[in-house]
């Protein structure tokens, strides 16, 4: 779809960032919605930006017009942190706002894949999980869940919108992704950010939970790869690497390549964060359907792209001058 009209909603977060850029260097033209300013470190030439609140159908409208070919949408309200402290805003702007993108896409008759997340599964203890698989959540009166619910609850409108409207969508979820420019307030993010700021790195629940991480190019690589294919109408795709890794060896990993020496510090998050939070042990994908459909795989090694994270993060001292945003 080179040359294609986009608008990519969250354009100015992290994968939105880093799909932009991907869009922009084969040619298309990209409208970024964003309820922030671009940063000063995205690109400008060939990108129109639209600043506004999602939850605004007139204020989304401005950037999803009637020439508009297909529509990434990435806006959401994401991490611990924020599903902590913005439970609300979490399952407003996640299913509102999509409901809203949907509405617009359909009139403009465009293409759209929506970003979900793994988060969607729960704590579905049988892995790795299908496309299909069952969704196991714990009760409402826990913060923890509205990430989930609300993301799950985009799905299901997404899925509507393609059988009552014959609206053209995809869902991809991404599993653990990180990479270059990513908010310190993730497993990842937040210790490339503590360990090159001299800071301990921060171990959690003695880091026995597994992991599926994704780097960020090859998470955008499937997001493009589902715009483009016939067959990935009216379906979802789980975009993740299935090679587990448990936190502590992340952790250790990252220690290793920044040269840290500090001591690890660990956390207890049920101490720490209470009944409004609750870990999972482990979150596989079963990805055999995005290699099957869209010819997708995850080709990034860990440690491949925690070195690329950690010499990008070397050169972008802006980054490193960010405040600690993690949860705990």
């Amino acid at each position: 779809m080179s040359g294609a009209r986009a608008v990519v909603t969250g354009g100015s977060g992290f994968i939105g960032g880093h799909l932009v850029a991907r869009l922009l260097a084969r040619g298309d033209e990209v409208t970024v919605f964003d309820s922030g300013p671009p940063p000063a470190n995205h690109p400008s030439s060939g990108t129109r930006y639209v600043q506004g609140d999602i939850r605004d159908p007139a204020q989304l409208g401005a950037a999803i017009t009637s020439d508009v070919d297909v529509v990434y949408h990435l806006a959401a309200v994401v991490g611990v942190d924020q599903y902590l402290a913005r439970p609300l805003d979490v399952i407003d702007i996640n299913f509102s706002g999509t409901r809203n993108v949907l509405d617009l896409a359909t009139r403009a008759g465009a293409r759209v894949v929506v970003a979900s997340t793994s988060e969607v599964f729960g704590k579905n203890p049988v892995v790795p999980w299908p496309e299909d698989g069952d969704r196991v959540l714990g009760p409402t009166s826990v913060d923890r869940w509205t990430y989930s619910s609300a993301k799950a609850l985009a799905e299901h409108l997404t899925f509507a919108f393609g059988r009552q409207h014959g609206l053209a969508a995809t869902i991809v979820r991404y599993f653990n992704a990180y990479g270059p420019g990513q908010r310190p307030a993730y497993i990842v993010s937040r210790n490339v950010h503590r360990a090159l700021n001299g800071l301990p790195v921060v171990t959690y629940d003695q880091g026995r939970q597994t992991r599926c991480f994704t780097f960020v190019g090859d998470a955008v690589e499937g997001t493009l790869l589902a715009a483009a294919h016939p067959g990935a109408v009216g379906e979802s795709f789980n975009l993740g690497t299935m090679v587990e890794t448990t936190i502590a060896d992340c952790i250790d990993l990252i220690a290793k390549l920044t040269g840290a020496d500090a001591p690890a510090i660990a956390v207890d998050t049920g101490e720490r964060l209470g009944s409004a939070y609750e870990d999972l042990a482990r979150r596989v994908p079963d990805n055999a359907k995005a290699r099957a459909v869209l010819g997708w795989e995850p080709r990034t090694t860990l440690q491949d792209g925690l070195t690329a994270t950690i010499a990008w993060a070397r050169q972008n001292p802006w980054w490193l001058a960010l405040p600690d945003s993690g949860a705990v």
